[in-house]
C-alpha cells in the first residue's frame, strides 16, 4: 500500500496555476486575441478535440505524467468542478514533489497545461464525468510519460 500523503486542494487563480499553464476563464464574444487566451502548441502532430467520459476513481493516486510534444487543454462540461494535481515542467525523469499542487477547478473555466507539466486527474466526486480534451492524436500512444510513486517511493496521495 505504502505511504498515503494528504494533498489539500486549493481553489484555482491564474497566478497559483502559472507555474504549470494557464487558467482560462470566460470571455465576451468577439474580443480579439490575448494573453488571457489559452496559449497553444499543437504543432508537432494532428490536434485532437473530443470529450472525455470518466467514471468515478476516487481522490487516491499514485501515478503522474506528462506530454512533452504539446500543451494540453482540459475543462468539464456541465459546470461541476473537479481537481488537477500538478508538477511543473522540468527535463528530470521524476518530477518535483515539493512543487506538487491540487487544484480545485470550476465547471466555467479550462486550464491549458504547459508542454511538460506533470499532471494527474481529472478527479472529482460525481458518479461519472464528462471532459473536453485537446491534445494531439497521438498523443497518449507516443508522447505519455508515466511517474509511478508507489514503485519509486512507497507513496500515494489523496485529495483532500
Amino acid at each position: 500500500m505504502g505511504i498515503l500523503q494528504r494533498l489539500v486542494a486549493q481553489t484555482i487563480t491564474a497566478e497559483a496555476f502559472k507555474p504549470y499553464g494557464q487558467l482560462i476563464l470566460p470571455s465576451d464574444d468577439g474580443k480579439g486575441f490575448d494573453e488571457s487566451d489559452a496559449q497553444l502548441d499543437l504543432s508537432q502532430g494532428t490536434p485532437r478535440f473530443y470529450i472525455m467520459r470518466l467514471p468515478h476513481r476516487g481522490r487516491c493516486f499514485h501515478k503522474i505524467t506528462r506530454h512533452v510534444r504539446c500543451t494540453q487543454c482540459l475543462g468539464s462540461l456541465g459546470g461541476k468542478y473537479w481537481f488537477l494535481a500538478v508538477c511543473p515542467p522540468s527535463e528530470a525523469l521524476v518530477p518535483d514533489l515539493s512543487q506538487m499542487r491540487v487544484f480545485q477547478i470550476f465547471g466555467d473555466r479550462f486550464v491549458k497545461l504547459e508542454k511538460g507539466t506533470w499532471h494527474a486527474g481529472p478527479y472529482f466526486d460525481e458518479p461519472s464525468m464528462d471532459f473536453y480534451n485537446l491534445e494531439l492524436s497521438n498523443t497518449n500512444v507516443i508522447d505519455h510519460f508515466t511517474h509511478d510513486f508507489l514503485k519509486s517511493h512507497e507513496l500515494q496521495f489523496e485529495i483532500v
